[in-house]
């Protein structure tokens, strides 16, 4: 997988397309599908991390792990997201896990901006 299909799957993931996502970057609407052809600068590719809560090495495929590298955006523990979700969240009547748990608990706060 390319770096720019990294973005546009993690991006869709975020609920977010990507013009959406160079907009919030600060790049030019187009910037991000120039990618498909081009190499992008470093810069940027962390900006765009940054924006999607996720780390350069995912973006890059240097890992599956989708969690930033920084301290601040490490996953939240299990406790708090019950605390904030409540204990038994389910999907299609199959209680999710709680991995599972904690993604939509930070693609909840991503959402709401917090």
């Amino acid at each position: 997988m390319t770096v720019f299909e990294r973005i546009k799957e993690t991006a869709k993931l975020r609920g977010t397309n990507l013009k959406n996502l160079a907009k919030q970057v600060g790049l030019s609407e187009n910037a991000i599908y120039s990618w498909k052809n081009k190499t992008p600068r470093t810069d940027n590719v962390q900006a765009v991390a940054d924006v999607l809560g996720v780390s350069v090495d995912y973006l890059l495929g240097n890992t599956d792990e989708m969690h930033s590298n920084k301290k601040d955006d490490m996953p939240v523990d299990l406790e708090e997201v019950l605390a904030k979700l409540g204990p038994t969240l389910r999907f299609e009547g199959k209680e999710l896990t709680d991995e599972q748990k904690i993604k939509l608990y930070e693609m909840a706060k991503l959402m709401l901006g917090e």
